[in-house]
């Protein structure tokens, strides 16, 4: 593998997303457990802590995921000595040119999504060193200029939020929206008027002009989409999961 074939996958599914941060997770935090067997494996990707959403993956299910992975380069079977069952370990070293810490950061936003940088980097310090606010922001800022990285705005602001890239477009988790409304709403701030007018509006909020918005109803309107986005996952993952389970008792009961 040459370093000309680093940095090229840029989407991942839902389940190849879980089962990848659970490997780089336990890899940091149990190395004693780790290569992981894929019922291990299952067990991380469904437990209840440090996830978002929490999830009821199957064997069969990440051990398809496993596989897809696999062909992508980023996961790869160990056979241990003494040992009958097969381990899988995780090659995003090899695939990416992370960081320890960009390699933590990202590995929490995989299993958990959108956070704020206090929260994130108290997160990934669970496995790596992450001695400040401004080496966080560095990290992060290498990402970002690199593509593996999206924010609400600039890293500096309070309340600005960051996530991964890694996404299916048809889950449709940009930020740019809300990236622009953050700007918009700082560049009020500067003004020193505290609103945000619409592009359509004029200076005033008179007859004819725009829609004059205060920043702390920008601000809620934010979290009230982050909220729905966040909920609307959650509710694909669970169609999913009931599908899934569906085509099981299907084949088992041999009407498919």
């Amino acid at each position: 593998m040459t370093d000309g074939e680093k940095n090229t996958i840029r989407q991942l599914t839902r389940l190849q997303r879980r089962v990848l941060g659970t490997l780089v997770e336990k890899a940091f935090t149990t190395p004693d457990q780790y290569p992981m067997t894929v019922k291990g494996l299952m067990t991380g990707c469904n437990q209840k802590s440090n996830r978002d959403p929490v999830t009821e993956y199957s064997e069969n299910e990440v051990s398809d995921a496993l596989e897809q992975l696999r062909e992508l380069g980023l996961v790869a079977e160990v056979f241990t000595d003494g040992g009958r069952t097969t381990r899988f370990r995780h090659y995003m070293r090899l695939k990416f040119d992370f960081s320890d810490a960009q390699l933590g950061i990202v590995c929490e936003l995989l299993l958990r999504g959108r956070q704020q940088p206090g929260e994130l980097r108290t997160r990934a310090s669970r496995m790596v060193r992450v001695d400040s606010q401004e080496t966080l922001r560095a990290e992060l800022q290498g990402l970002l200029s690199r593509g593996f990285l999206q924010a609400t705005g600039a890293l500096e602001r309070r309340g600005v939020e960051v996530d991964h890239t890694f996404y299916l477009p048809k889950e449709n988790m940009q930020l740019g929206q809300l990236a622009a409304a953050t700007e918009a709403d700082e560049d009020a701030e500067d003004g020193g008027r505290g609103v945000v007018r619409s592009s359509g509006g004029g200076a005033g909020a008179g007859v004819g002009g725009g829609v004059a918005v205060g920043a702390g109803q920008v601000q809620e309107l934010q979290q009230q989409l982050a909220r729905v986005q966040q909920q609307c996952e959650q509710l694909l993952d669970a169609l999913d999961a009931a599908r899934r389970r569906l085509d099981r008792l299907e084949r088992e009961l041999g009407l498919v």
